[in-house]
């Protein structure tokens, strides 16, 4: 997780004001990822890394999900075939009216705004999805 969020973190350095450093670090926590396919087991894919990532919350504080990593990435202009596994399980998560729901809830109770149940379409996870989709299919 603590690659995943320097990474969002990192990303959301302006392109024109990011040193070298910081290219060289968004570079090798990309290829990480990459490696791992987003979320399996570097050393064995046939395994997810953090099976809890594979169910989508918002908002994740500290925690992550496939989808957060993709958005991520995807903002990143990233495009690889090592990201097509974590791609088609955003897809197979789309319900019949083209949304999609919040799978987990780390810390909605505590939150003032509510942002969703567990198990109902979620406003946010979809718009993310959505995003996620437009960029990597664009």
């Amino acid at each position: 997780m603590g690659v995943i969020k320097a990474l969002k973190a990192l990303s959301a350095v302006p392109t024109e004001r990011r040193s070298k450093e910081i290219n060289y670090t968004i570079e090798r926590a990309v290829e990480f990822l990459l490696i791992h396919h987003i979320y399996k087991r570097s050393h064995n894919l046939n395994k997810a890394s953090k099976p809890g990532w594979l169910k989508f919350s918002f908002p994740l504080m500290y925690q992550t999900d496939v989808l957060e990593i993709l958005d991520i990435l995807t903002e990143l202009g990233i495009k690889d075939s090592r990201m097509d596994e974590a791609i088609n399980l955003v897809i197979a998560k789309q319900d019949d009216e083209g949304k999609w729901r919040l799978e987990n809830k780390y810390s909605n109770d505590r939150l003032l705004i509510p942002m969703g149940q567990k198990g109902e379409q979620n406003k946010w996870i979809t718009l993310r999805a959505v995003r996620v989709l437009k960029r990597y299919a664009g």
